[in-house]
């Protein structure tokens, strides 16, 4: 890799150079091969090179690589939202707009609950991450690397703890500082939305406490509050079920998409209550590359996997082979640094702390160089990158599933 012509404000977390992959496997530039628990971020939910897919892109690039939707209609856009629309698990009539990532998908919900609302201020919460545009930025609920340097950000925005078992936030200590927060900080009038991530990412997997989220969607009744589910990590069966919100017992005004839903072709979609998507004006939505051909036949061909049945085999196989492991590394005492074992289904975090409880950095670092090593590649989390967060394809074979795990349970008894 030539490092002099990327910009080094890009943080690279494993020092190697890609050639290829397979389902749960990559080769580097040296042939050496590894097992691929990061999954590039949460995007490889069906695997590298998945065939359906990349037969799905070769054929469309024989017909149509690309058109603005908002110049001309094309069909990939056109099926592709009416197969999404009817993938979201809600009871409402249902819409949206396709975008290029994520944080673009909360750029645009940021647009829509402004225009439907007439109000600005927002509330996300401690650890969360919805991207790094400037928009975004400020409802990250973490300063470092994210807000630093930058200056003044869009706002008003204000964060609550996150409650979550996962890290030891009660119910009550978050409905206490929404009180608080009330009752000090903003006038409840002048919300327009809640932002939240059902299973929070970047924080270390931590699940959301169910009767929170189902005080918080009533909250929002009262008030007339939009709420926003993140979904762009957790959804497309990370958690076992299309979406992690149905485990909460909720259904969101506003639902954001990015990661696995295209298979690793940049792809994104906000999408939600077809009353909402239409308060903007003609031209408010849309964008050049925002619903590209080729990534639509890519998410397509997603859609064509996720039936219901391979999301629950899928996610019930891969939960019981971590959690059966991390229970016999509890059990044998394999680590003193060994922690919680956070998450839902297989979206699962391994946590990694001193025997006082506080995290065990420097020994999360080494179980990546470690793993790296014997052909295992790992992804950070947590405010204080403790916490070891699982993302192997949801397609992953058992027995190389197995051989990952084999790999991570020699390193961890390896860390000093």
């Amino acid at each position: 890799m030539s490092s002099e012509t990327i910009s080094q404000s890009i943080n690279v977390v494993h020092p190697v150079t890609l050639s290829h992959g397979k389902n749960a496997e990559v080769w580097d530039t040296d042939g050496k091969r590894y097992i691929d628990f990061v999954g590039g971020i949460g995007v490889l939910n069906l695997g590298h090179c998945h065939p359906r897919i990349v037969e799905a892109i070769r054929e469309q690039a024989t017909r149509l690589t690309h058109y603005a939707f908002n110049a001309a209609p094309h069909v990939p856009y056109i099926e592709l939202m009416d197969r999404l629309t009817a993938f979201i698990p809600v009871d409402y009539a249902v819409s949206g707009m396709l975008t290029n990532s994520g944080a673009e998908a909360a750029e645009n919900a940021l647009k829509i609950v402004r225009g439907s609302t007439g109000r600005t201020a927002v509330i996300a919460f401690d650890g969360a991450f919805h991207g790094r545009t400037l928009a975004t930025l400020n409802l990250n609920g973490k300063v470092a690397p994210y807000k630093q340097k930058v200056g003044a950000l869009p706002g008003p925005v204000y964060h609550l703890p996150f409650p979550s078992k996962d890290n030891g936030v009660t119910c009550a200590e978050a409905l206490k500082a929404m009180d608080r927060l009330f009752s000090v900080e903003i006038d409840v009038n002048d919300v327009a939305c809640f932002i939240v991530e059902p299973v929070q990412g970047e924080a270390g997997f931590l699940a959301m406490d169910v009767e929170f989220a189902q005080a918080l969607r009533t909250f929002c009744d009262e008030k007339n509050i939009l709420l926003i589910a993140d979904e762009i990590q957790s959804g497309f069966g990370r958690t076992g079920e299309r979406f992690a919100f149905s485990r909460l017992g909720i259904e969101p005004d506003l639902i954001l998409l990015g990661k696995s839903i295209a298979g690793g072709v940049p792809l994104g979609a906000v999408v939600g209550r077809k009353s909402l998507l239409d308060t903007l004006p003609k031209g408010g939505l849309g964008g050049t590359y925002s619903g590209n051909p080729i990534a639509c036949a890519a998410a397509l061909a997603t859609l064509d996997e996720m039936t219901d049945a391979n999301l629950q085999a899928w996610g019930s196989q891969q939960e019981e082979a971590i959690v059966s492991r991390y229970e016999s590394w509890r059990a044998s005492k394999l680590s003193p640094y060994l922690g919680r074992l956070t998450g839902v289904g297989a979206m699962r975090g391994i946590e990694l702390t001193h025997a006082d409880g506080s995290p065990a950095s420097a020994q999360l670092t080494q179980l990546l160089a470690l793993a790296r090593d014997a052909g295992l590649l790992l992804m950070p989390s947590g405010k204080s990158r403790h916490i070891i967060r699982l993302l192997a394809p949801l397609t992953t074979e058992a027995t190389v599933l197995e051989e990952g795990l084999d790999i991570l349970e020699a390193c961890l008894a390896r860390l000093s």
